[in-house]
Parts: structure tokens; C-alpha cells; sequence
């Protein structure tokens, strides 16, 4: 409830001695495999009056040796998600997505990946770095696809895969379906990445995904159909978006401080919401449908009451970088907020937000995703040394 204060010096040495750190796992193959994420360890940071995201047993007990690829360690795998040194400041926010506690899809170089936590095993199910085209015609589809894709955004949900790439791309899989289902660009812009995409059901049960491109756009697609239904106009590059549960208003947040409240119908700007002091990358709406938040370059995430929009309710400190992706469990009960680097934290909305746990490695973040159910987070971590997907269990307090 009050402004966030200057970070101190100490974060500064922080990131000096994980620098060090990280030239050491670059020349000392033992240093690595001692530091290398195995997979999620945490201590109970609430005093045991709270339901906790940790695993604190024997690592070396579950560990899995799969040679070059990674290992396997109780639902953590270490999967390759090296990305381009040019591209990676964009992608690295939506890139990890589960579906289930069991199922959750990556981007590993130009492949998009299913990773099952029963079997400890991942298999390809799109490949961008070759020839992509649809196999179904369909109105407004490109039938002559793509080739060699960069991958700057994806989201799947139900069976439902959608990709975005640096000049526009939109790629859709059916998952229950063969090859590739619908090919468009958004626009030839140069400057038409897409920064997120988020798909949804509307209130008469079609399901949608919204795009959000640095082209000032904001398009909404319409899956049953293939066809665009809707293109609003912002006045700067929109980061993120994301859909009320009442399907009424959008939030989004770009290249501006302000966050906007928008019609999901008109495009009409409702309200701007003023209090971060930089460019924002990050939104979520709870599925209470009255509050919301923002993640913002200035290392803050501001949660609002649409009751009251004067200012945000709750400034919630980074440690040492923007806030670049912000999740919500399917019950409202938490909220996971991801650095670009090394650091996620888990607030308990019950608690009113001062209740938190401290996710801490090392390494620059791709993605983190809630299961439905609520009972695994997954986080995504990009390092050339030891890139993991790390997997968080939910441990329930049953006094």
C-alpha cells in the first residue's frame, strides 16, 4: 500500500558475486554440476500457517542422468531452452505453459515441445525452423506458411497451441488435430512482433486468443471461424494483455507507464491507471474479477481493485529486475511474479499479499505457469550452462 523504495547496494553486490558465480560454472565443469538446478528446494518461509511451493527432500535421491539432454529429477527437467544472445531479451516471458500438472509446453531452439512430468519425457510437436504451412483452408490463412520462425510468444490451453513470431507470424495447432491448422501475419509493419498472446473462451463458448503486437496493435481471433474480429490501436507497442473473467474489459499494459483499462468491445479506453514509473511487460487479471495486476521495468507489481482506481491497493518489490511475467492460481489464492532473472515470488492473496514465498536460482526466465488444479507451478530457466524446467509441488498445510 505504500510507493516502492529505491532497491539498496546490497542487491548490487548480489548480482556482482551471481556474475562470479556464473564465469566459474562456465570454466569449472564440477562447479556446474554442483550449482546446476536440480529442481525445486525451498524452506517454509510462513511458519507453517500457509500452504507452501517447495520440495525440501534429498535431491541426489531423485536424480535421473540423461547424458547431454539433462536430467530428470521428480518432475524437473533440465530442457535445453538456449535462444539466439539477439533475441532473448523478448522472449523470455511467456514460454512455459501447463495444461495439467502432468502436461506442460515449451520452446526448446525452434521447437515447441510437450513435456510429460509422468514419463520424464518430451516430444516435438512443431518444428518452425523449416517450411511451416496449414493443412486446412481456411478464409484470411496463408497457405503458403512461413519459414524459419523466430518463436517470440506462444500460449496453449485446452487444445489449443498459438504461436507468435518477430514480424507478425501467427502459427495455430489443434493439439487433436495433424499438422498445422491456420497461418496469418498480423501485419508487415517491421516493427510487428508479437509480444503475448492469450486464448480464451467467450461467454458463448467460442474460443478466442488476443495478440498483442509491438505495432501498437491489439487483435482478437476468433478459432471457430479463423477470422479477425476485432483490431484495436493503442498509442505505443502493447507488452501484454489480458481478458477480464467477465469477458468485459481488457487490460493492457506496453511502452508506457500507464496501465489501460480497455472495452473488450469498442476498444474504448476506460480508465488509465497511473503509479508505475516505467514501461510495463506484465498483466493478470484473479478470477474474482475485482482485482488485477501489473508488472512493470520499474521492479514493482501493482495490484488494483477495479472498485477503486485512483491508486494501486498493493506495490508488491521485486529484487533485482522488471517484472516481466505475473500468474494467477485458477482460485485466485495466489499470485507468482517472475524477474527477468534468478528470482519468482508467490504471494498469498488471503493473507493480503503479506504472506510471500522466494523461488531463488540462477538464471535468466522464460515462463512460469500454474497447473489448473493448482497443485504444480512450473518455471522456465534459460542458461547456456544448465537451462531447466523447474517444477514446484504444492505442499498443503492440513492443521
Amino acid at each position: 500500500k505504500e510507493e516502492a523504495a529505491p532497491l539498496t547496494n546490497s542487491f548490487s553486490h548480489l548480482r556482482e558475486k551471481r556474475t562470479h558465480l556464473r564465469s566459474a560454472l562456465a570454466e569449472s565443469p564440477e562447479v556446474c554440476d554442483a550449482l546446476s538446478p536440480r529442481r525445486g528446494s525451498m524452506c517454509n518461509y510462513g511458519g507453517g500457517d500457509v500452504d507452501d511451493w517447495y520440495d525440501d527432500s534429498d535431491t541426489d535421491d531423485h536424480v535421473e542422468d540423461t547424458g547431454d539432454d539433462g536430467h530428470h529429477e521428480q518432475g524437473a527437467r533440465n530442457s535445453d531452452l538456449d535462444l539466439d544472445d539477439e533475441d532473448r531479451t523478448f522472449l523470455l516471458r511467456n514460454l512455459v505453459w501447463a495444461t495439467s500438472k502432468h502436461d506442460v509446453y515449451l520452446m526448446s531452439h525452434y521447437s515447441v515441445l510437450h513435456w510429460s512430468a509422468l514419463s520424464g519425457v518430451d516430444t516435438e510437436l512443431m518444428n518452425v525452423q523449416g517450411h511451416v504451412a496449414p493443412k486446412e483452408k481456411h478464409p484470411g490463412s496463408l497457405l503458403e506458411g512461413f519459414s524459419q520462425t523466430k518463436v517470440s510468444t506462444m500460449a496453449v490451453k485446452d487444445n489449443l497451441l498459438v504461436a507468435g513470431g518477430f514480424q507478425g507470424e501467427l502459427i495455430c495447432k489443434h493439439l487433436d488435430r495433424e499438422g498445422i491448422s491456420f497461418c496469418c501475419r498480423t501485419s508487415h509493419d517491421d516493427n510487428a512482433l508479437t509480444n503475448a498472446i492469450e486464448i480464451f473462451n467467450t461467454s458463448s463458448g467460442a474460443v478466442h486468443f488476443m495478440a498483442s503486437s509491438n505495432d501498437n496493435g491489439v487483435r482478437d481471433y476468433d478459432m471457430e471461424r479463423f477470422q479477425l474480429c476485432n483490431h484495436f490501436q493503442f498509442d505505443c507497442p502493447v507488452n501484454h494483455t489480458s481478458l477480464s473473467p467477465d469477458r468485459k474489459l481488457v487490460l493492457a499494459v506496453g511502452d508506457h507507464p500507464d496501465a489501460l483499462l480497455v472495452d473488450a468491445n469498442s476498444g474504448e479506453t476506460l480508465h488509465a491507471m497511473k503509479g508505475h514509473h516505467d514501461y510495463s511487460f506484465a498483466s493478470a487479471w484473479s478470477p474474482d474479477g475485482r482485482t488485477f495486476a501489473t508488472g512493470n521495468q520499474d521492479k514493482t507489481c501493482r495490484v488494483w481493485d477495479v472498485r477503486n482506481l485512483s491508486k494501486a491497493i498493493h506495490v508488491l518489490k521485486g529484487n533485482l529486475g522488471a517484472i516481466r511475467s505475473i500468474r494467477f492460481t485458477s482460485d485466485g489464492q495466489f499470485l507468482a511474479m517472475a524477474e527477468h532473472a534468478d528470482f519468482v515470488q508467490i504471494f498469498d492473496a488471503r493473507s493480503d499479499y503479506t504472506k510471500r514465498q522466494e523461488l531463488d536460482f540462477f538464471g535468466e526466465i522464460s515462463g512460469i505457469s500454474f497447473s489448473p488444479d493448482m497443485d504444480a507451478l512450473f518455471v522456465g530457466v534459460w542458461d547456456r550452462t544448465y537451462g531447466s524446467l523447474l517444477q514446484y509441488g504444492r505442499l498443503h498445510n492440513n492443521n
